[in-house]
């Protein structure tokens, strides 16, 4: 019996393994920067094994939930539009600066940082919310393209980063398809960050 459950949980460690890949350009440029501006960008997320647009998502939970309890799917919606500004993007941006925190490195990571020199543009390419019906769960999966530009031509890439399939889980339960997700984007910038420590520095 404890062979076919940590076979369990072997296969599917694998299946929500992020992927993470250098597509062009290099680390130099990082070293001795103090300050780095943040922008999400959420234009082209999907969502789904569908590859659902957010706007058909939003509106088939919306139904989905409204159906099953009158008014929860609007009460959800509301929380959904939330999400990006209160959980999303902070959970990145705190996951990021602690990292090098923990290892001395000054430099940090911000949204609003007009005069930094270079900026990362974090592109929210595809989110699966995963599911928890607390006995089993699946944790939310987060694809992304981070992309460094340079602030005053963000058409100059000088390193682009593909991140897919972040895993989004907490230990115990959690029932939030939003807060799950949110460890999906922790989990991007964990691994974001320790791997700049590993080429940059």
């Amino acid at each position: 019996m404890k062979k076919i459950v940590f076979a369990l949980l072997f296969v599917s460690s694998i299946m929500t393994a992020q992927d993470m890949d250098v597509v062009k350009g290099d680390f130099g440029f990082l070293k001795d920067q103090k300050e780095i501006n943040v922008e999400f960008d959420y234009s082209k997320l999907t969502l789904l094994k569908e590859k659902l647009t957010e706007a058909q998502y939003v509106a088939n939970r919306t139904k989905e939930l409204n159906d099953k309890t009158k008014n929860t799917g609007d009460i959800w919606k509301k929380k959904w539009d939330s999400s990006k500004e209160l959980i999303w993007n902070p959970k990145f941006l705190e996951l990021m600066n602690v990292v090098f925190v923990k290892d001395s490195k000054d430099v940090n990571f911000q949204e609003g940082l007009a005069t930094a020199k270079y900026t990362l543009i974090v592109e929210v390419l595809w989110i699966y919310p995963g599911w928890d019906a607390g006995i089993m769960k699946q944790p939310a999966k987060v694809t992304t393209q981070l992309k460094f530009v340079e602030t005053s031509n963000k058409s100059n890439v000088v390193l682009e980063i593909s991140s897919e399939n972040a895993p989004g889980d907490q230990w115990g339960n959690n029932f939030s398809n939003e807060t799950r997700i949110g460890e999906g984007f922790a989990k991007t910038a964990k691994s974001l960050a320790k791997l700049i420590l590993k080429k940059a520095y």
